[in-house]
């Protein structure tokens, strides 16, 4: 179980790192005037000069696909770093589906939606590369892969705890029957109640907004008159 662990922790660290390079592969081409402009992810997140027909362009930052990135890179910061603080294990996976999901929905969407093609002129088309799709599905396996560690560290504890200590789903279970436990000692009030404390409410309202009406309207009465003198 302990060589398992490893695998999966060694594996999260692999993927996340194969994620990242992934975005210095071609990402994009875009058709510009009748010639192709091929980009990589790095560009296309950051801005970039590229050549195209003998003539440079200084390309603009397309957010989103910076934003995977930045996600991306977070998410292997988090499990180089959960290999010596077990606070941050939770959080690797997090990012990471945060990133996946993000990379997924550019993936199947229209490349003008989340491409800045600025300031390339005439642009007639663009096309996504495979590495963007293989680098959402990468992602996911990241996640994954993260989860696993997660569980299964989690497990090794309460071993080694001595049972001492709930695991990640059986905390997740004592959870929800507490939840059950205490739902069914609600008391729920009868429908005159329910009138009753909503007329209250509503009379409460209103009388408050009659009072800073009043003291609204008093305190433009007096700014007037300094103003007039």
């Amino acid at each position: 179980m302990k060589t398992l662990n490893r695998v999966c922790q060694i594996l999260a660290i692999v993927l996340a790192l194969g994620s990242l390079v992934l975005f210095f592969t071609h990402f994009a081409t875009i058709v510009t005037g009748g010639n192709n402009a091929s980009l990589v992810g790095a560009q296309l997140a950051f801005g970039s000069k590229i050549t195209v027909a003998e003539t440079e362009y200084n390309m603009a930052i397309s957010s989103k696909i910076q934003f995977c990135f930045w996600m991306t890179v977070l998410s292997f910061v988090l499990s180089i770093s959960a290999i010596r603080s077990k606070t941050v294990r939770y959080f690797a996976p997090a990012a990471g589906l945060v990133a996946a999901i993000y990379m997924l929905v550019i993936a199947v969407s229209n490349p003008f939606k989340f491409l800045d093609t600025r300031p390339l002129p005439n642009v007639s088309a663009a096309t996504y590369g495979h590495s963007v799709l293989i680098l959402a599905i990468v992602l996911f396996v990241f996640v994954v892969a993260s989860a696993a560690y997660l569980l299964i560290d989690d497990y090794l504890e309460v071993q080694a705890s001595k049972g001492n200590k709930l695991t990640i789903p059986k905390r997740i279970i004592h959870f929800f029957r507490d939840y059950k436990s205490e739902v069914k000692k609600i008391v729920w009030p009868s429908f005159k109640d329910v009138v009753k404390n909503t007329v209250i409410v509503l009379i409460m309202c209103l009388l408050v907004g009659i009072l800073i009406w009043l003291i609204d309207y008093g305190l433009g009465q007096l700014l007037n008159l300094i103003l007039g003198a």
